[in-house]
């Protein structure tokens, strides 16, 4: 429920090679003043404003523990500069989005307060200078503004916060168990699905971390096994991007565009535990039927519940939370239900760099090229020990000469 949107996840290679010399271009004015000139975007839902961010414009959003994936997301949209109103780094852990954001050499001014957006309308030139984001002469909002040497001091702080955080998150765990003990133990819940999957591996993607390059190192995997491909929301578009065609699609349907919708894919709708569903609307809209979900995990977590409760023999996960910096980077809330989730699966769930790792094609190119090698002396063999050898030979010999034709026309 959290990856970032489509339309942003197609610039991300740009943006990772070309942040300094894009995000220069409001550096500097004429007039001497420096700090970044651009238009403002305002929301309070980052994973929204990115849909959105043009390169160069600068972000006002309100994410306190600003996460990994949200900051891959802003630098992927090549934003001019981040204000947040609330802090980028609380303190109760070692966030890791606002020191991607600071490698990517973009300003991040923290904790300017709410004020801002009432201050700021969508669309207004504003100047971040510093910890000052100004508006023609008027100073609209000042805060913090975060370095390299900030941001290390913080994450070394919020280190020590880790211990509360690991006792909220067994209360959160033993609240969770009363809410979902029936799915997790039994299966209550689980719909039926018309996609088989009993017997057979399934590969669930979730559009975080690292999950194109995991996608690519699972190609030879993906080739041989032949397994159910599940998007987790927008990791359908991760798959169609790769060249592949999902065989379900499973989430809230916020972050998934049109062309997943309707690639032929089954639809699992993410509901909540009292039967509210505001993504099958969208999906109806479409054309499209769909089959409802109703659980308090996230899109991740029901995605591999059903994969396992429909008698998936091994379940590959890419781009999900494999470490607890990750599980908190996602929130206390869905903390949880992912953990318990693991538990649940148990041996049968591997991380997509486990399987990239073990994986061998069992054919190798190598043994490939000797295998035709040593079909072609055997039949130049045979040919020339046969009594038909003086008829194929010419025969043969025109046919090379032909390939050989062919083959330098190419580069010719």
């Amino acid at each position: 429920m959290k990856d970032p949107s489509p339309t942003t996840e197609r610039r991300v290679r740009l943006a990772q090679k070309l942040p300094r010399r894009v995000l220069a271009l409001g550096r500097a004015r004429d007039d001497g003043r420096t700090g970044v000139t651009a238009v403002a975007r305002l929301d309070r839902r980052t994973k929204d404003l990115t849909k959105r961010l043009q390169p160069g414009e600068v972000a006002v959003i309100d994410h306190v523990d600003l996460d990994r994936v949200s900051a891959e997301a802003l630098v992927s949209c090549q934003v001019g500069a981040v204000v947040n109103v609330a802090p980028s780094i609380s303190g109760r852990y070692p966030n890791l989005g606002p020191q991607i954001l600071i490698e990517a050499g973009i300003p991040l001014v923290d904790d300017v307060g709410p004020e801002i957006f009432t201050r700021l309308a969508e669309g207004d030139h504003v100047r971040v200078e510093d910890c000052t984001v100004h508006r023609g002469e008027e100073v609209v909002a000042k805060g913090t503004a975060q370095t390299a040497e900030t941001v290390e001091t913080a994450l070394t702080e919020a280190k020590a916060g880790l211990a509360s955080q690991l006792e909220a998150f067994v209360a959160n765990t033993m609240e969770y168990v009363k809410r979902e003990r029936d799915l997790l133990i039994d299966g209550v819940g689980v719909p039926e699905v018309s996609t088989k999957l009993a017997g057979r591996h399934a590969l669930i993607v979730v559009r975080g971390y690292h999950y194109r390059e995991d996608i690519a190192t699972l190609r030879p995997y993906i080739r041989e096994y032949r397994p159910v491909l599940i998007g987790v929301d927008g990791g359908a578009d991760a798959l169609l991007e790769a060249g592949y065609r999902p065989d379900m699609i499973v989430g809230d349907m916020d972050s998934v565009s049109d062309d997943a919708l309707t690639c032929g894919a089954e639809i699992v709708v993410h509901a909540y535990r009292d039967g509210r569903a505001p993504g099958l609307k969208r999906v109806h809209e479409l054309g499209t039927e769909a089959v409802v979900f109703p659980a308090t995990a996230t899109s991740e977590d029901i995605a591999m519940l059903l994969a396992d409760d429909k008698g998936a023999t091994l379940i590959v996960a890419v781009g999900t939370h494999a470490n607890m910096v990750e599980f908190l980077d996602k929130g206390r809330a869905g903390m949880a239900s992912t953990f318990l989730t693991r538990l649940r699966v148990g041996s049968k769930l591997v991380d997509a760099k486990g399987v990239s790792r073990l994986y061998r094609s069992r054919i190798s190119t190598w043994s490939l090229l000797f295998l035709v090698l040593g079909a072609f002396v055997a039949i130049v063999t045979a040919v020339a020990m046969s009594p038909a050898g003086d008829v194929i030979s010419p025969l043969l010999a025109d046919r090379w000469h032909a390939f050989v034709f062919w083959l330098t026309g190419l580069f010719t």
